[in-house]
Formats: C-alpha cells, structure tokens, sequence
C-alpha cells in the first residue's frame, strides 16, 4: 500500500499562512480561479465542500462552444469572448479538446439560407481561432455526415463546427495543472463558516469530512466560487443577503452510438420551447440534450422530471431514425445552471432570460463571488475573478498567463478516445497493476485507472472513481453500478480501508446510480 496522498495535502494547509488566495469551490469557476492565481506566483489554496466538479461541471452538453443560440439572442459580445475561449482552449488541451463537426438539418426551404448566414457570422467572429468553416450541404452530403437523419423532407443542411470535450476530465486536469504551479488543493472539505476581522473576510473554516477534524485558514483574498451554491457562502458572510442565483436544470440521456454513427453531431435549432437540442458522439455514445426547467433551489443531485425525458427523445425522435426510446436509454444525468438574476428583478420571468454571462460581485467585506457562465469561458472567468481579488487583497500586480498557457498532459498523440484524455499521463497509468484488466465488459476502463485516480487525481471514493475520474455512470449507469464493488476493492487496498468502508461504499454508490436509470 502506497501512503495516503491526502495526508500531504492536510499538513500544507497551515504552511503557507496567510494565503494570498483562498478559492472556495472546485467546479469549473473554482478551478479556473485556482489555476490562474497560481500560475500569477500567488500562494493559493483550493478547497471543495464534495469532490471535484461533482456539481454542473460534470454534468454539461460535453460542448466547448460559442454558443449559437446566443447569436440568435443578438448577443454578440458573448459570442465573441466564447469563441475566442474556444480556440485558446483547444491549444492548451488537445487532448481533451476536439474539433467537432454539427449538422444542422434543413426540413424547410428557408432553412438553409437562414441558418447558414447566422453561422458564416459565428465563423467571423471566431477570427483567426475558427475551427473549421461553415457551408450548405445538400440531402446526400448532409446524410454522409449523419446517416441516422430523419429522410422524409429533408432538403440538406448546414455544416459549422465547434468543439468537444469531457468536461469532469478537464477538472482533473485543471486540478493537475494547479498544483504543478504550486497550488494545493482538498476535497471533500466543506467550509462551515467565514472568518472576520473588524467586518473583513480573512479566511474559513472548514471540516475534513474524512475524519471529521476541523481547520482554520487564513487568506488575503478569498473568492466564494460554489457555482450554484454561492449563496449559501454569501450568506455566511451576510444572512440578510438575498439570493444572486435563479437556477434552472437541464437533463440529457445517452444512448448507444448506433443512434448517430457518422463523425458529426446534430444540432436542432428550435424545439418547442425554444432551445436547441443537441445529439454529440461522446466516448463511443451519444449525448442527447438539453432541457431548461426552472428549480426552485439548487440541489446536489437533481433529478429529471418525467416530461423532460418524454421531450428530449420526442424531438430527437421528429430529427433521427431510427428514434432512440426509454428502453435505449443508458444513463441520464442532470446539470444545474447558476443563472443570475438582475439585481432589481422581482424573480418572474422565465430562465432562458437570465444572464448565461459571469457575474462577479463583491461584499462589503470584500468576499469575491463568482458566477453564471459555462465551461467555455472557465479561464476568462478566473482570470477576472483574480483582477478583483488581488486588487482588493493588495497583492503585488502580476498579468495573466493562462491564455498561452498549456494544461497539464497536453499532447497532441492520437491515442485511443478513452486513453487520451490523460495525455502525457497515459504510459505512466498503462504502467501499473491491471492496465489491461477491465472493470466491467461493458465499460472502457480498467482497474490501474482506479490505482491512478487515489494515487494521483485525489479520488477518494467510489462515486469519485466512476463518475468524475472516468465517466463510467454516465456511459452506462447499470454496468457502473455492477462495477462498484471491484472499484472499491481496489480502493481499500490504495487508500487503507477495511471491509466495512468497502461496503457502505458499494451501497452508497449503487443507490446514486438508481438515480441515473430509467
């Protein structure tokens, strides 16, 4: 058995004191923040209430993107920022980031001139960093790209691209590159509360959540980046403060690549509630999303409602034949939105119009939050988030570096899809005990991916394991749940736990990938 890595990490917590920055949340936000004071030379630490981008950030339409919906909206701004994220993202990860090609299908005449005016626009405003140009197809081109489109009226279509990634894979890698600059970072540490002096914000306290203990850390500045959650540490700071965020919940299925076999992804422009709805390949799947559905409170684990399901395979099932079905379904999952409310709103209205961009807002005394926008834009969001801090907290003024700045494991080797997201990482996991021993028949992975996930990548439970370090429940829910108790076996084994823990392990996961079932 190897040490435990964890123990490390807690002994540095109260070596650096004070810390320049304190990054509460180990979503995308978090993370981007995380990284990008790190790399600027500021002592920073990271800390996370669950486990790394548990929340939305695992949960997204798999898309690095401008965001073509927001041009319909007018924003072009928005576009703009996002598409050139885009590009700066897909140099600095390439092995986690890939062109994409989406066809968007033309049932009507005027379809294909509409549409593609709009995109030859989306491929101006990308500039230098555009991924690919866009351009009509007729009917057969556009059923070489998609051979599972619906024939009966089709007239052809558009081709534009955009990109495509595994977004819990990127926060690992984020993770990775934090703490290659010098960052330290823990998780499953919940912050319980704020600490103050004379009325300002000088660091939290937080509980292991291993071991129950309980630590204070000290911070010039402390950014609150808990994506749907920033409430609740807003109000640690202030209990009058009212509530930024309106959430909303978008759900997506997965279904077996049979559905959309062609390299392109299919982009629907307006369902009957206005939003587009994707079909992606993803990892040898097909990603089938997303709803918009206004909740009244932010959750850990949301879950889909019935006629969110029924909608989603209702439109894919007018774009694609044959029509996935319940019965296809491998595994659904549900991402919450922060969306932030207008600061004079009277909190009516519906979700698709409040704000997707970041927001940061700062307390009286002075706790950053950071929140809204999306993975595309995660290191635009803490390159801001960093500007405000460090000018509030006085700390010495240094520029960013992480547009140009390369991810760790960056490569540009075509490895297999499943190994490839480790990058540079990959020999070195291939390398250890049970590299070609599969957890499960129906599932990629194998059991050196868990030994690397404790040794490495901070995995501390079973949910950690098959959820976020592989993407295993959402690939197939029912094969991830049979997989669980080799998974924790091989865990006990890195981490120093016995039966006991093995088995409220199993248990605790199998009930979580109940949720992920139909």
């Amino acid at each position: 058995m190897t040490t435990d890595p964890r123990t490390t990490t807690l002994n540095a917590l109260n070596a650096h004191e004070p810390w320049d920055v304190l990054v509460i949340g180990g979503g995308a936000s978090g993370l981007g923040a995380a990284v990008e004071a790190a790399t600027r030379g500021y002592k920073t630490l990271l800390v996370e209430a669950f486990d790394y981008a548990k929340g939305t950030s695992s949960r997204s339409t798999k898309l690095v993107h401008g965001g073509v919906r927001y041009l319909a909206q007018g924003n072009v701004s928005l576009v703009r920022e996002a598409l050139r994220e885009r590009g700066l993202l897909r140099r600095n990860a390439p092995h986690l980031v890939r062109d994409l090609g989406f066809v968007v299908p033309a049932y009507d005449w005027w379809a294909g001139p509409f549409y593609g005016i709009g995109l030859k626009l989306y491929d101006v405003l990308a500039g230098k960093l555009n991924l690919g140009h866009s351009k009509l197809l007729d009917r057969d081109a556009a059923l070489a790209r998609t051979p599972t489109l619906q024939r009966e009226g089709l007239r052809g279509g558009i081709l534009y691209f955009d990109g495509q990634f595994d977004d819990a894979r990127l926060a690992i890698t984020l993770l990775r590159t934090f703490e290659d600059h010098g960052g330290v970072a823990l998780n499953h540490a919940p912050v319980t509360g704020l600490i103050k002096d004379n009325g300002k914000v000088v660091g939290a306290r937080l509980r292991d959540a291993e071991t129950g203990q309980e630590h204070e850390v000290r911070a010039r500045a402390v950014i609150n980046a808990t994506g749907v959650f920033v409430d609740a540490i807003r109000r640690m700071d202030n209990p009058e403060t009212p509530d930024m965020l309106s959430p909303s919940q978008g759900v997506h299925v997965v279904v077996d690549r049979k559905f959309l076999p062609g390299d392109s992804a299919i982009m629907i422009p307006r369902t009957d509630d206005g939003r587009v709805l994707f079909a992606v390949p993803w990892h040898d799947h097909v990603v089938i999303g997303t709803t918009d559905t206004p909740v009244p409170e932010a959750s850990l684990e949301p879950k889909p409602l019935p006629e969110e399901i029924e909608f989603i395979l209702r439109t894919a099932g007018r774009y694609m034949d044959p029509a996935p079905t319940r019965d296809d379904v491998r595994s659904v999952y549900v991402g919450l939105r922060p969306l932030v409310k207008a600061e004079t709103t009277d909190g009516a209205g519906s979700t698709a119009q409040l704000s997707r961009d970041h927001v940061i807002r700062i307390s009286d005394s002075g706790l950053v939050t950071l929140t809204g926008g999306k993975w595309t834009t995660y290191r635009r969001m803490g390159e801001d988030a960093v500007d405000r801090a460090a000018r509030i907290a006085e700390l010495p003024e240094r520029l960013t570096v992480t547009p140009a700045l390369h991810l760790h494991g960056w490569s540009e080797d075509d490895r297999p899809d499943h190994w490839k997201v480790y990058g540079t990482d990959a020999p070195h996991v291939q390398a250890l005990p049970g590299a070609t021993t599969p957890l499960h028949p129906d599932l990629p992975y194998t059991e050196a991916e868990v030994r690397w996930a404790a040794r490495k990548e901070q995995a501390r439970t079973v949910e950690d394991v098959l959820s976020r370090r592989t993407r295993a429940i959402l690939l197939n829910a029912r094969a991830s749940s049979e997989a669980a108790p080799k998974v924790a076996a091989i865990l006990a084994e890195e981490l120093g736990r016995d039966a006991q823990w093995q088995a409220a392990q199993v248990h605790d996961y199998q009930t979580l990938a109940q949720q992920y079932q139909l």
